[in-house]
């Protein structure tokens, strides 16, 4: 047995093993939460090959199980447990992969709180296997059951043309807002004529790379860093797509980085998975105020009811709105003193 600690079960991971049955290996595990599918199945005696596209949920799943990839993951597995993403994009490509990849006689258990749920998912389980049933409820959980694979040419990543910003967007169908231009990153994008004179910058939380983008056109030595593979991965694909340079990391915020960076963008979230919490937020904040070169400025897009304007004066310095409209805020934030770093 693994030292791991497991946590409890939750209603979505009794369900999936509860459908699941009889188990047959190889196992794959996709977006697994907190590690319970996994620990579930290493008391069953199973060792799942398990791939996360969310850094935090994967460092929550001992090294030996965890796949670099999905395809790693998928490939010739007989069962698959599935905790279901919000997109149907994401649920669309995901299917096309296992469909592709794993064994012929592969079972498909995919699962999710009621509330994240439409028939939507259901339909696009479909363009990808014979058969697709819902299971009965639990705990205000349900299960779509597939099988009887279709192997169909991928659809995703998909390459849109953005006119306005006269740049080509490359995403996975789990990044956010997908290959749209989505209005807090119009917004912020619509400010960079104000930006500071900067050598080195920062996207955090880069999606698919509009704002990494941008600021390379611009001349400026970027890094990318998102949490989740299908914004990294994207972020490196609208670079190439548009001939730009981007030095793209795939990481929780910037815990332990210590090199000075003239500049931070980012177009923070304000969930973790689909539960809306803005912890992550206010660290991110934190950290960006301890990496910021003196005189660094953080500019931030973000709902304009979130509580982020006192937050960013603790964590980072001096800031001040320059753009709004009917549902955001564009900040500035700029670091006025390195010698006493301001507290979280």
């Amino acid at each position: 047995m693994s030292d791991f600690p497991g946590p409890r079960p939750d209603p979505v991971t009794e369900l999936l093993l509860a459908q699941a049955g009889e188990l047959v290996a190889p196992v794959a595990v996709l977006d697994d939460v907190a590690g319970a599918l996994s620990h579930q199945l290493e008391a069953r005696g199973q060792q799942p090959r398990v791939w996360c596209d969310d850094v935090r949920a994967e460092q929550q799943v001992p090294t030996a199980w965890r796949r670099p990839s999905l395809q790693q993951a998928v490939t010739g597995a007989r069962t698959v447990l599935w905790r279901l993403p919000r997109s149907v994009g994401a649920v669309q490509e995901y299917a096309e992969l296992i469909a592709a990849l794993a064994d012929p006689g592969v079972r498909v258990i995919a699962g999710e709180r009621d509330k994240h749920l439409s028939r939507s998912m259901n339909t696009a389980l479909a363009r990808s296997f014979g058969t697709v049933t819902a299971s009965l409820g639990h705990r205000k959980a349900r299960a779509l059951l597939a099988s009887e694979p279709i192997r169909r040419e991928p659809s995703w990543p998909r390459r849109v043309r953005l006119e306005p910003l006269d740049l080509d967007v490359v995403a996975h169908g789990a990044t956010f807002s997908g290959t749209r231009l989505d209005r807090g990153t119009a917004l912020l994008a619509g400010c960079f004529d104000a930006l500071p004179d900067a050598g080195t910058a920062i996207d955090l939380g880069c999606g698919s790379g509009i704002l990494a983008a941008l600021l390379a056109r611009r001349g400026l030595r970027v890094q990318a860093v998102d949490v989740a593979w299908s914004a990294t991965d994207a972020t490196r694909l609208t670079a190439a797509a548009n001939d730009l340079a981007v030095d793209v990391e795939r990481r929780n915020g910037l815990a332990g980085r210590d090199a000075p960076v003239d500049l931070i963008v980012t177009n923070p979230p304000f969930h973790v998975g689909a539960a809306k919490d803005t912890t992550p937020t206010r660290e991110l904040f934190a950290q960006a105020g301890r990496i910021l070169a003196p005189g660094g400025e953080l500019w931030c897009v973000y709902n304009a009811h979130l509580p982020y304007l006192p937050w960013l004066r603790e964590t980072v310095g001096p800031t001040r709105i320059v753009a709004r409209d009917r549902g955001y805020l564009v900040t500035r934030s700029v670091l006025t003193a390195r010698d006493s770093p301001p507290t979280r």
